[in-house]
């Protein structure tokens, strides 16, 4: 049996546009997790009358603020794009991530590509006149527009 080389071309990739709405949403999303925890912990703490961590919540700092919706940004990107190579956001804009040869990417890229979207200039890779975001430059994955590589891996 003959099995084809299947390679990411430039037509293919999802645009600027996408790629921005994608970030708003799944930001909108993270946000909505990190409340909703916060509110969670605090609703368990009326409930069972421990108020230690509803206590914890509501005297964080900015910082530690941050860096909790940082944990949520984390776990959401990495699960969502190791189980489904997709986002909301990108399922909302009909784009997913493949690597390369347009295979899902394994949870090493997926990782990776989460940890350098916490580089907080990284968003701002996306100026230059290249598509694709540091985050996708180093894992070597591609953010693709689905229907277009469906419809293409069926040929």
């Amino acid at each position: 049996m003959e099995t084809k080389e299947f390679t990411i071309t430039d037509d293919l990739l999802a645009s600027k546009g996408q790629r921005f709405l994608n970030l708003i949403i799944d930001l909108f999303i993270v946000y909505m997790f990190t409340v909703g925890i916060g509110a969670a912990i605090n609703i368990m703490g009326e409930l069972t009358g421990n108020f230690k961590l509803s206590e914890w919540i509501t005297s964080l700092t900015i910082v530690e603020n941050v860096i909790f919706a940082l944990v949520v940004m984390f776990f959401y990107y990495t699960i969502m794009e190791l189980y489904f190579s997709r986002t909301f956001g990108k399922y909302f804009t009909k784009t997913m991530v493949v690597k390369h040869n347009g295979i899902r990417p394994k949870a090493k890229s997926v990782v990776i590509r989460t940890l350098v979207r916490l580089i907080p200039i990284e968003a701002f890779s996306f100026l230059s006149s290249n598509a694709r975001g540091w985050h996708d430059t180093l894992s070597v994955t591609y953010v693709i527009n689905r229907h277009e590589y469906i419809s293409r891996m069926k040929l």
